[in-house]
């Protein structure tokens, strides 16, 4: 057996000592352990790495919704970014991996080569002052005049110097309509001047969860390397039989998740006001055979959307466990935060089926469009 002497700080040698004393081992049986367990989990990681399809990185990646997704298609993580504290804590949780932080600081160059670039990004409106003043004097406008001082921006940008094979992007379905219309033209516009083609469509959650949610996804795959006829289809098989809402709840919740007698008879009276007037404003009670409402990061505040009838009670909220399975998250992933954040993270979001789904799509159209090429250059050759 070799020897190897380590030279370590004052702190790392007192945490060292006191796991020590704590497991009841040698602080030098601990050592060896845990370099073990690193070279271990390094081989696991690199094997696991070489059994991997494609590569692809996660752009305003929440708690890793998409990540999850894209690794069950069968690909691996390069690269991620994510700027709120909380979500990169639970990120990490899950993950291992700390995202970077805010991607308008982030050189487009620095970031690894990638097959698939995946985002969910913000909307916002663009700004037509400059675009409006260049078209008066005649002069073309390109995506970095239409986009410039969004987000959106900056994944056009890593677009345009990476240019991956594809692209995955999701955003809500009022996209389609915000700020008239105009938000969603430019980003069209964007994409095409990219040279990718580009495939949208609104897609429901609710083939895989208990969760009426609607999202446009919007695919693109590079003309430079596939050429201009690519053909791409939204096409889904839902989940059989359709999850319901009982399929996700808990049989023993905490008391504190039921509502008080104060917030239950301000959201009767809330509802019954609302209804009065012709609206459909109010709380819903979810049912336990069918779908919920679509959960949104305002969960936390008294989760009037989604709540759970109870005999002889006032309802109750979901807990944040159970706002993970309605968007498809496993239970074995990791919730380190509070309740107010993770109820924020899970609303924010995506239904992680879906979106595996679709990632299988997208690969196996680029392992069709792969193979053809080599086919083709395989006859050119001979």
């Amino acid at each position: 057996m070799k020897q190897v002497h380590l030279r370590v700080d004052d702190e790392l040698y007192n945490e060292l000592n006191a796991y020590s004393v704590m497991m009841e081992q040698t602080m030098q049986d601990c050592v060896r352990e845990a370099v073990a367990y690193y070279v271990t989990d390094m081989r696991r990681k690199q094997q696991a790495v070489k059994d991997r399809q494609f590569t692809f990185i996660d752009l305003f990646a929440g708690i890793g919704g998409m990540r999850i997704a894209f690794e069950r298609a069968g690909g691996h993580c390069v690269y991620s970014n994510e700027w709120n504290k909380y979500s990169q804590q639970t990120y990490f949780a899950n993950f291992g991996e700390q995202p970077e932080g805010d991607i308008t600081q982030v050189p487009a160059s620095s970031i690894p080569d990638h097959d698939i670039l995946v985002a969910g990004f913000p909307c916002q409106p663009f700004s037509i002052a400059g675009v409006s003043k260049k078209n008066s004097l005649g002069r073309a406008t390109g995506f970095e005049d239409k986009t410039q001082g969004t987000l959106f921006f900056d994944v056009c940008r890593i677009l345009k110097e990476k240019r991956p094979k594809a692209f995955m992007l999701e955003n809500v379905k009022n996209l389609c309509s915000h700020d008239k219309g105009r938000t969603f033209k430019v980003i069209l516009e964007s994409l095409e001047e990219l040279d990718y083609s580009v495939f949208y469509s609104v897609l429901d959650g609710q083939n895989y969860v208990p969760q009426h949610r609607e999202r446009i996804l919007i695919v693109g795959f590079d003309r430079q390397k596939y050429g201009k006829n690519v053909q791409f289809d939204f096409k889904l098989t839902p989940k059989f039989p359709k999850p319901v809402m009982r399929d996700i709840l808990d049989e023993n919740v905490d008391a504190k998740y039921t509502l008080s007698d104060k917030l239950w008879t301000y959201l009767q009276n809330y509802s019954a006001k609302h209804r009065a007037a012709g609206n459909g404003f109010g709380y819903g009670i979810a049912p336990l055979d069918g779908v919920s409402r679509t959960i949104s990061a305002r969960y936390y505040k008294d989760g009037s959307e989604i709540l759970i009838a109870q005999e002889g009670k006032n309802p109750r909220r979901l807990t944040p466990r159970e706002c993970a399975r309605l968007q498809g998250f496993p239970d074995d992933f990791k919730i380190p935060v509070s309740d107010t954040q993770a109820y924020k993270q899970f609303g924010n979001s995506v239904v992680v089926p879906l979106m595996e789904n679709v990632a299988k799509l997208i690969v196996k159209k680029m392992e069709e469009m792969d193979l053809a090429e080599g086919k083709e250059l395989q006859r050119m050759v001979i």
